[in-house]
């Protein structure tokens, strides 16, 4: 993944978050009865169709991609081995480029060098950001027994 990559990134147009939302009802409604593998038929431009077989994990991404776009986000698939430029992790954390460098020189995130250049896994950042969401549920929520302990009117 490269910054060029994350720079391409353009939101659905409208007839395409309609129909992205038409197929995901459609696909999501199929998947919940059927099993492991999955046939589609693909018809091209000429009526003809096309049969191919593929794995339900890959169907229900779909859907999910698919209820994305129908939101009218846009979106990219990142291998899960991915390795990330300190700037394009700074983006998906949506903080600061030295933000992120403090993180990793401090040890909160892990990294590697490639030459002089830092990279930093998507796996490890995902998991960072989960334990950061956990952090501040867990906050929030101690907060708000903090609250209603102290009859602070938010019952």
């Amino acid at each position: 993944m490269t910054t060029n990559d994350l720079t391409r990134t353009t939101l659905p147009l409208e007839q395409e978050v309609q129909a992205a939302a038409k197929g995901q009802r459609a696909l999501a409604a199929y998947l919940a009865t059927h099993g492991e593998i999955q046939r589609i038929q693909i018809v091209d431009e000429t009526n003809q169709a096309h049969q191919v077989e593929l794995p339900t994990t890959a169907l229900r991404l779909l859907v999910d991609i698919l209820a994305e776009l129908a939101d009218g986000n846009a979106v990219k698939v990142v291998p899960i081995h991915a390795e990330l430029t300190t700037q394009e992790a700074a983006d998906l954390l949506n903080v600061s480029r030295p933000h992120l460098v403090k993180l990793l020189e401090d040890g909160v995130l892990p990294f590697h060098k490639t030459g002089k250049h830092r990279r930093v896994l998507f796996a490890d950042l995902m998991r960072y950001r989960g334990e950061r969401e956990e952090a501040s549920h867990a906050a929030m929520a101690a907060l708000s027994r903090q609250a209603q302990d102290l009859r602070m009117g938010y019952e």
